[in-house]
């Protein structure tokens, strides 16, 4: 038998589906949300009357438009739009939100080991 990459023993644990000449399908284990991209996939799920799979692997957080300084007092527009849509789609479809107030609240690519969210072997998709 061949050795195995840590990658590849990783991805083979994960594969739910693999069709040949096609990307394969993987279960992911952990998924962080932030307020600049998710609000085109809480769109997609509302278009398609679906929900968030699994609630409890999913946690949002607001980082790419949180001030220094001040901050609920957002001045930029666009920023206080992108977080306020955040907070209203995560109470619509029941996503753990670490807002402003939270003290988990943090930059969604380090509250995962920060908060014992990341797992060894797991996959995780922001």
């Amino acid at each position: 038998m061949k050795p195995k990459t840590l990658f590849e023993k990783i991805w083979e644990k994960h594969v739910v589906h693999e069709e040949q000449g096609k990307p394969s399908l993987l279960y992911i284990d952990l998924h962080l949300v932030h307020e600049v991209t998710s609000p085109q996939a809480f769109e997609g799920l509302r278009e398609n009357s679906r929900k968030v799979r699994r609630t409890d692997l999913t946690f949002a957080t607001m980082d790419h438009n949180v001030p220094t300084i001040d901050r609920h007092n957002i001045s930029d527009p666009i920023s206080a739009q992108q977080i306020e849509t955040l907070e209203k789609n995560c109470s619509e479809f029941n996503v753990e939100l670490f807002n402003l107030e939270s003290p988990y609240q943090g930059i969604v690519h380090v509250i995962g080991p920060e908060q014992g969210l990341t797992k060894p072997g797991s996959t995780i998709v922001c």
